[in-house]
């Protein structure tokens, strides 16, 4: 293990204006929207329009403040990891009094958007996520591996938020679309915990990797959540007649994905963690992109 990946003093970044985006960390909050829309545009009884743009306003406000109190909780351990280092709190630019004030105002006023313009149901599983994230995920990181499936759950949550637009939450291709990003974070964060499993070793973060150095566990995480993604992005041909583009596609994508977390599986290195970290990049943004295009009005 090298100790050089272990940060012991942050407090050298300069006071920045990018303070109040870095705590709302624009990358996962533009995913959570983008994740949200996608099964809602997918609803041929969705008036696009305001009913959307508030959704996702009102959830936009909720995770600025589940992402704020998350860095709040992890302050500490951030500052021992040279990639969350350099966060507003760690680094000294802000102090434990603004972001829970950030966090609080974030948090109570996207449940206060969504429960005045919203569904119930909508209102109830964005709460429900912000539990989920900040009162279990990130407080169970440093006690137990099942921390993975939980984030998963956490992370997969938008796709019924977006359904639940249109009262279509617990519809077959919602849940099947929940299945899709619930499964291919497992590939995607094994991955990332093998690249950084030094630093994630000094922040105590249980990780797959750090769990078990030997790789195994990572492994076979990553290659249950590859061929659980294949069989959940090819279940929408099966719901509705979805284009043989999208089939051709889905199928494609999915093989790549399990024949590189077999490799990493095989063989876990560097080059391979990387090469299937990569590869999860690529394969959701086209799945849904092509999902899209196929079209998918069988949400009710």
């Amino acid at each position: 293990m090298k100790l050089a990946a272990c940060r012991t003093s942050v407090r050298h970044a300069p006071v920045s204006i990018s303070t109040c985006w870095r705590l709302i960390r624009p990358g996962l909050l533009l995913m959570v929207l983008v994740t949200m829309a996608i099964p809602a545009l997918l609803v041929d009884q969705l008036s696009p329009g305001f009913q959307l743009i508030h959704a996702l306003l009102g959830t936009g406000l909720l995770i600025s403040g589940a992402t704020a109190a998350n860095q709040l909780i992890e302050k500490r351990w951030d500052a021992k990891m040279a990639r969350t280092a350099s966060r507003p709190l760690p680094s000294g630019r802000v102090t434990t009094r603004q972001v829970a004030i950030f966090a609080a105002l974030g948090s109570l006023a996207g449940i206060g958007y969504l429960a005045v313009l919203q569904p119930v149901t909508l209102t109830f599983l964005a709460t429900l996520s912000w539990v989920i994230y900040v009162l279990i995920y990130t407080l169970l990181k440093r006690k137990s591996v099942w921390h993975i499936p939980l984030g998963a759950v956490a992370g997969a949550m938008p796709v019924l938020l977006g359904a639940a637009t249109a009262s279509a939450a617990f519809a077959p291709l919602s849940l099947t679309l929940f299945s899709v990003v619930f499964f291919w974070q497992f590939p995607h964060t094994t991955a990332v915990g093998w690249l950084y499993r030094e630093q994630y070793a000094c922040g105590a973060i249980k990780v797959a990797a750090v769990v078990d150095p030997s790789g195994r566990l990572a492994g076979r995480l990553a290659l249950l959540g590859a061929l659980g993604l294949l069989l959940a992005s090819l279940a929408p041909t099966m719901l509705s007649p979805a284009s043989w583009t999208y089939f051709a596609v889905a199928l494609s994508l999915g093989l790549a994905h399990l024949v590189l977390a077999a490799r990493f599986r095989g063989e876990p290195n560097d080059a391979n963690a990387r090469a299937l970290w990569q590869m999860s990049l690529v394969h959701l943004p086209l799945l849904l992109t092509f999902l899209l295009l196929a079209g998918g009005h069988v949400l009710r």
